[in-house]
């Protein structure tokens, strides 16, 4: 990472570089006696009081004393993709959004309250794509007031890693005690790649089947609610193979909207795992998306997911941006 300038380290960030990518670095601990340094890499969300705010795409938020800086640049917004399609932030995320729509919404300006009966966090928590039309701790207010009136924990879910992501917010929201719960990655891909892998014994449906439920590794027995979500989305397939018994050895969900195929829920039983089924849902799912025009993959997976995450890279996922759901810190743990 070069900072310097004719061999000397400089600082050639400021103020007015709020809403940038920068790159810095700063004494890692000033009163040592042998220097030692640490590197940060970030959107510049704030600079007051002597404190920098730098948000890394990971949605964490790292507080630098000004003194403490050695160096510092702004770097591109992002680096260049590879491969894949290209696509912007804004655009995939109201494509994720249509694939998994919850039973209640409500507009708060340019955000949107979702609920869904507490049925997973993407259907039960902020989408804030834009300015909610009034100041942000009264909007705050409003939506722990909406999902207190469902009985809901509030949740904010915001993106970060991409240009146009909202590390502003992020860092807003942890200022004010708001806790980043849970992160997981957007990735993309070409589709057809994907539909020309094997599809031996996958069986396509336009609707959700008991048998189909019973795979699905939620908690309980998913209500009308949860119906509703699945159910959801532009054109909706739902894949499932065979297994031991009335349990499918492996589901899957696709939704075409446009250029994009959205995939989601791909399960397998355990003790069919490594055996490629996974591979062979997605694969009959993308066939269906591509005869209906679709050319673009998504999917979301948690940062956690190793398995998932290997799987997805071989087949060409490259990742896109990150999103996280910040809970109230009035909601409790």
């Amino acid at each position: 990472m070069e900072f310097t300038a004719g061999g000397r380290l400089e600082v050639r960030i400021g103020p007015s570089d709020v809403g940038k990518r920068v790159s810095v670095r700063r004494l890692s601990d000033p009163g040592a006696r042998s220097e030692k340094f640490t590197d940060t890499v970030g959107v510049l969300t704030s600079w007051t009081g002597g404190v920098l705010l730098i948000t890394r795409r990971t949605g964490e938020t790292v507080r630098i004393p000004e003194s403490t800086l050695v160096a510092g640049k702004v770097v591109p917004a992002a680096p260049a993709r590879r491969r894949g399609p290209a696509a912007g932030f804004e655009e995939l995320a109201r494509v994720t959004a249509r694939a998994w729509q919850p039973v209640e919404s409500e507009p708060l300006g340019q955000w949107t309250l979702r609920a869904s009966h507490g049925f997973t966090r993407r259907a039960n928590s902020v989408l804030p794509l834009g300015d909610p039309g009034m100041p942000l701790d009264d909007a705050l207010a409003r939506v722990r007031a909406w999902y207190e009136e469902r009985s809901l924990l509030p949740y904010v879910q915001t993106a970060t890693g991409a240009e146009g992501t909202q590390e502003r917010l992020c860092a807003a929201l942890d200022e004010r005690g708001w806790h980043r719960e849970v992160t997981a990655e957007v990735r993309i891909g070409a589709l057809a790649p994907i539909a020309d892998l094997p599809t031996e014994g996958v069986r396509l449906s336009r609707s959700v089947d008991e048998a189909w439920l019973r795979r699905y590794n939620r908690s309980g027995v998913p209500g009308p609610h949860a119906l509703h979500v699945l159910n959801s989305g532009p054109s909706v397939w739902f894949a499932s193979l065979p297994g031991d018994g009335d349990v499918p050895a492996a589901i899957g969900r696709c939704v075409v909207d446009g250029r994009w195929a959205g995939f989601m829920a791909v399960e397998v039983d355990p003790a069919y795992r490594r055996q490629g089924l996974g591979t062979a849902v997605m694969a009959a799912l993308a066939g269906r998306a591509l005869d209906e025009g679709a050319s673009a993959a998504w999917l979301q997976v948690e940062s956690d997911n190793g398995g998932a995450l290997a799987l997805y890279e071989g087949m060409g996922f490259a990742v896109h941006h990150l999103y996280h759901h910040f809970r109230s810190p009035e909601a409790g743990t």
